[in-house]
């Protein structure tokens, strides 16, 4: 299709808040707008005719971030050139109301299935067709997906592929299936054709995202279909790596603990959000694993998958959890040894089932459990890394460190963002995006040293 450039088009700035799948949506709306030839994309918000808040709102803190930044562009609304200021995603998916009556300065509010539809949206505001404040958040529930030279806000390497939206599973403190609805998988074929996309663009990892990766394809093949998701995108020639995020415990199989080991490709790194470990707290949040089967599970993981890494979340102070619940997590963390963790304090969510629970625990208590809980996996970490001093460790070159002097990236084991990194010398020419041999001397806190083989 040839796109006819306006001669002078709008410039948009695009703040993207929150998680990966956010960031894809984010990604997805830039390129609707920059194939349009009418908009052109400004780092600059002062030089914005049009700036897009794509928000989160999954809890408290996500949405006091998104609160910041509303605030501070409504600034750029009243005083710069700004015509149209735009807030999407989660936010005015689930808050539209609140947002209306708080923020009148907005022009746009969008809710999570409006993206395709940004570019006409935004023309009929900036050419006059819609004076008034416009309000879209009750459209059908679409993937509103980019197939085909998808823009990444990420380093051209790295790239994140979206595989579902939405989530059934409904644990009772968390609010995505009401902003996001219900699971929804991409077509097979979309997904292969847009990895093959990227691939060719110049992306090395692809790094696999949904709300639970690991449901993939049952609403619309009637079986889970990552394992063979997985084979498939491995046949991709230059695709280095291929990361998994975000995998339910229950949807693990043995077909998929099978592919994860075989498939070179795969990162031996899998992010598994167990959320707790005590039966009374695992079954108080609706999650369909025991502790039992939660051990189960990680011992099968760690037989048929050596060498393997394992990134989990844990919840503190979920509502009616005793010191022995507590204490029950903490023996866990000291028994598995995960060497990835994150702590969150338990948020109380409204329309939650959760947030309707006795025995709500007070937040001194959440964050001394919290402290705690931090500084036994810290522990955990600095012995894990010291394990791994005389290890060659293959690294994805990701920049230089002016301060360290060094070179900074990472292993198969560390996701990008939330992860730590590899530290490293290298006496030959290196370049960012490329994977060089490493031998780990050094380990120091939370960072590996290394010098290139």
């Amino acid at each position: 299709m040839i796109v006819k450039k306006q001669e002078n088009p709008y410039k948009v700035g695009v703040i993207s808040l929150g998680c990966d799948k956010n960031r894809v949506d984010t990604e997805n709306m830039m390129t609707f707008l920059s194939e349009s030839g009418s908009f052109v994309f400004t780092g600059d918000p002062s030089d914005a005719d049009v700036i897009i808040i794509n928000t989160c709102a999954f809890i408290k803190s996500a949405r006091d971030e998104s609160k910041d930044q509303i605030e501070e562009m409504i600034d750029y609304r009243e005083k710069g050139k700004v015509k149209c200021l735009v807030v999407s995603g989660c936010y005015p998916q689930k808050y539209i109301h609140d947002l209306k009556v708080n923020y009148p300065q907005v022009d746009i509010f969008l809710g999570t299935n409006e993206y395709r539809n940004i570019v006409q949206i935004l023309k009929d505001y900036l050419e006059g067709e819609s004076a008034e404040q416009v309000i879209k958040t009750d459209s059908a529930y679409s993937l509103d997906v980019v197939t085909k030279d998808r823009l990444i806000t990420t380093p051209k390497y790295t790239a994140y592929l979206k595989i579902a939206d939405g989530c059934d599973n409904f644990c009772s403190y968390c609010t995505i299936p009401y902003i996001r609805g219900r699971y929804r998988s991409r077509e097979f074929d979309s997904l292969i054709e847009e990895a093959k996309d990227l691939v060719l663009n110049g992306v090395k990892e692809l790094i696999l995202v949904a709300q639970d990766i690991t449901r993939y394809g049952t609403d619309i093949y009637g079986e889970k279909r990552l394992p063979q998701l997985l084979h498939e995108l491995a046949k991709i020639k230059d695709l280095k790596w291929i990361r998994l995020l975000y995998c339910y415990p229950e949807n693990i199989t043995p077909e998929l603990i099978a592919e994860i080991r075989d498939n070179d490709k795969v990162c031996k790194y899998l992010d598994v959000p167990f959320q707790h470990v005590s039966d009374r707290i695992l079954k108080a949040m609706n999650r369909h694993l025991n502790n039992e089967q939660i051990g189960k599970l990680l011992d099968e993981l760690i037989l048929n998958v050596p060498g393997i890494s394992i990134r989990s979340t844990f919840i503190l102070g979920f509502p009616g959890e005793t010191k022995d619940d507590f204490k029950q997590l903490i023996d866990f963390l000291k028994k598995y040894q995960l060497p990835n963790v994150g702590f969150f304090t338990y948020s109380r969510e409204d329309g939650t089932v959760a947030a309707r629970l006795p025995d709500q625990i007070e937040e001194i208590t959440k964050k001394r459990r919290l402290l705690k809980a931090a500084k036994v996996q810290k522990k955990i970490v600095l012995k894990f890394n010291q394990s791994l001093v005389g290890e060659t460790l293959s690294v994805l070159l990701e920049g230089f460190d002016d301060r360290k002097g060094l070179y900074f990236g990472r292993t198969e084991y560390q996701a990008p963002d939330v992860d730590t990194v590899v530290y490293f010398s290298s006496d030959k020419d290196v370049k960012i995006g490329e994977f060089y041999e490493c031998v780990i001397v050094k380990a120091k806190g939370y960072d590996l040293y290394g010098v290139t083989v």
